[in-house]
């Protein structure tokens, strides 16, 4: 049997190595579930008749950096930035499904800023596995407008990471993170809910 002495970090790996940094990519599968491609287009009516749809949506998945600093080999504090966006044309069309009109440039994108905690509660010199946590501030904007009449929306955030591992090679490592971000502002209007399932990301310490 291996020690167990043998599978964790020693003093010197985290009292030299402190600072950690990864950038990294989520997925947006809350939000191609929600804003997609109509369903059904009316083709029954006069041509007289009108309707516009929101058609050609196009996913900009999470992007998102981190930096953590690490009190010990179990404890670390930090902050992450994540940006996303879903873009989409206004397509109107006449009873018969004929496209009339078409407007661009149609979008909206969250920036959630926050502090997170990591917990690590398994150590080796190749793979660690931890679970953490964030709560922070959405900001939501884009083209469209809130009942004010204004672009910019904000909202609570909070980041789940369920279960997280990294692969180590020296001091570079490769993550993957199973969680979900939710940011609202009220339960009327939400922003994001179980975005980002899956994270991958790529970081060094130092």
């Amino acid at each position: 049997m291996v020690p167990m002495l043998a599978l964790s970090e020693t003093k010197w790996d985290y009292t030299h190595s402190r600072n950690e940094l990864r950038i990294g990519w989520g997925d947006q599968l809350f939000e191609s579930l929600i804003w997609h491609n109509p369903t059904y287009i009316t083709r029954t009516m006069p041509d007289s008749y009108q309707q516009t749809y929101h058609e050609n949506y196009h996913h900009d998945q999470h992007l998102w950096i981190e930096y953590q600093w690490r009190f010990n080999h179990w404890l670390s504090l930090g902050g992450m930035v994540d940006l996303s966006e879903v873009h989409w044309d206004d397509v109107t069309r006449n009873g018969a499904g004929v496209e009339i009109a078409r407007s661009k440039g149609h979008y909206f994108c969250n920036a959630v800023i926050m502090p997170t905690i990591r917990f690590t509660y398994f150590h080796h010199p190749n793979v660690n596995l931890y679970s953490g946590l964030g709560i922070g501030l959405d900001i939501n904007g884009g083209t469209e407008t809130n009942s004010l009449g204004k672009t910019t929306d904000f909202g609570a955030a909070i980041n789940f990471t369920v279960f997280g591992v990294s692969a180590n090679y020296d001091r570079w490592f490769w993550t993957v993170d199973f969680g979900g971000l939710y940011a609202l502002r009220d339960a009327n209007t939400i922003f994001m809910a179980s975005s980002r399932i899956i994270n991958v990301g790529l970081g060094v310490r130092f």
